[in-house]
């Protein structure tokens, strides 16, 4: 009889604590997926109807594409604490296809790039002996400090063309948001430690809300209930240009997952599988199938929700099922999840200083495993140079072509097309 009151008394003590590790990793991934329906619409002018279909659709779709991930089946699911969510790598694309040539071959181009992603996953899992230790070292190092740049624009408040940018209420935002999360880090204890994100980002929310710094005008005006319809905003088109772009902003996606995979790997002592490289391939395949059907993006992992793992301590998945269930209710209940919105950017920002910093340094700790002879240090120091150089001066391939330029402004796919190149000239003797 005692022990059935204490499990009692465990059970929602358990599901509460996972609950919010769950919330962690969806606040943390919130605002960066939502940035891209924000972006596609900059540019194509959806009307407003469209554009809270969009919102609220995409975050739905987040939820269902972490679940496919999450769970393992015969054909897809990676089984790793991952968080997926739209994948900006599309964006130039996208757009592009849409302005040019109709929202419909912009959904086309996305359906034929999942289905690619799917046809080709067990192909570029077998790839696997071009990522040794030294090139996912660089990868993962890549992830994270290619994306400290993202974390200061959001520290200064966003948007880097407005006056506003870098006032100081913003970097005390921000910053204070980075001191709360290292002083529960360094003094915290138990569960604590766990969600120190999570606690950072709460507090200094609410400061601002204190501070009159809030907007509640998107909860507002959101709807209580968006359900997704399959091409509600075009029926989609195919052209064999429109087509190419896409898919080599798939290629691009699929070697900045990989990174992630490993990354995750390494973090939770996985040994990744040629099985499971295909499974999680496939996962990103069909999220993508499923986006172009219901006129939303195609999706993959986020590099944030890394560092959430790498920081808390918790590799368990149960917090992530948690996470997916939490974006499928607020992709149904708009006005629930336009709350989310408001928390500032600088405070993301602050966080996410963080968090990319220890992707990064997780990449750092699996470069430390590696032999650091002559021939691993100028892998490793030329794809950084390259992956470091191409993400803070983009601008310096704007005279080549279109197709190009989506290869090479990526900071990441090039220092990682340049860590394979290297290792395979400098390392062929050890490929089998």
């Amino acid at each position: 009889m005692n022990n059935v009151k204490k499990s009692s008394g465990v059970v929602p003590l358990v599901v509460g604590k996972n609950i919010l590790l769950g919330l962690q990793h969806l606040l943390a991934m919130y605002a960066g997926d939502i940035l891209v329906p924000l972006l596609v619409d900059a540019s194509l002018h959806f009307n407003a109807t469209q554009m809270m279909y969009l919102v609220s659709t995409d975050i739905f779709m987040c939820g269902i594409a972490t679940l496919l991930q999450l769970k393992r089946t015969a054909l897809t699911g990676i089984a790793l604490p991952i968080v997926l969510g739209s994948a900006v790598e599309y964006l130039a694309s996208m757009t592009a296809i849409g302005n040019n040539l109709g929202w419909g071959y912009m959904y086309g181009g996305i359906l034929i790039a999942g289905v690619f992603v799917l046809l080709i996953s067990g192909l570029f899992a077998n790839l696997r002996r071009f990522f040794p230790p030294v090139v996912t070292g660089s990868l993962i190092t890549l992830i994270g400090f290619t994306l400290i740049p993202v974390a200061f624009q959001n520290l200064g408040g966003g948007d880097v063309t407005a006056h506003s940018f870098g006032n100081l209420n913003a970097l005390i935002l921000g910053g204070l948001t980075a001191i709360i999360i290292l002083v529960f880090e360094i003094f915290g204890w138990g569960f604590i430690k766990q969600i120190t994100i999570l606690i950072g980002i709460l507090a200094m929310t609410l400061l601002a809300g204190i501070l009159g710094q809030i907007d509640l005008a998107s909860v507002n005006t959101a709807s209580w209930l968006q359900l997704p319809q399959p091409f509600y905003l075009a029926t989609p088109k195919f052209e064999w240009s429109s087509i190419f772009t896409m898919l080599l902003a798939a290629l691009t996606c699929m070697i900045e997952s990989t990174g992630v995979y490993f990354a995750l790997a390494d973090i939770t002592g996985t040994t990744l599988s040629t099985a499971d490289l295909k499974r999680g391939y496939r996962a990103e395949g069909l999220a993508a199938i499923l986006g172009g059907v219901a006129n939303t993006f195609p999706y993959s992992t986020f590099s944030q929700n890394v560092g959430i793992v790498q920081l808390s301590g918790i590799k368990k998945l149960k917090p992530v099922y948690y996470a997916a269930v939490m974006l499928l209710i607020l992709g149904l209940i708009p006005k629930v999840g336009a709350m989310a919105t408001l928390i500032p950017k600088p405070v993301l920002g602050g966080a996410m200083l963080i968090m990319f910093g220890m992707v990064g340094a997780q990449g750092i700790k699996m470069l430390a495993k590696v032999e650091l002879n002559t021939n691993n240090l100028i892998i490793i120091a030329v794809s950084l140079g390259m992956g470091l150089g191409a993400t803070t001066q983009p601008t310096i391939f704007q005279y080549l072509p279109n197709t190009v330029q989506i290869i090479l402004s990526n900071g990441m796919v090039i220092g990682c097309i340049t860590a394979i190149i290297l290792n395979v000239l400098l390392n062929r003797n050890k490929l089998s």
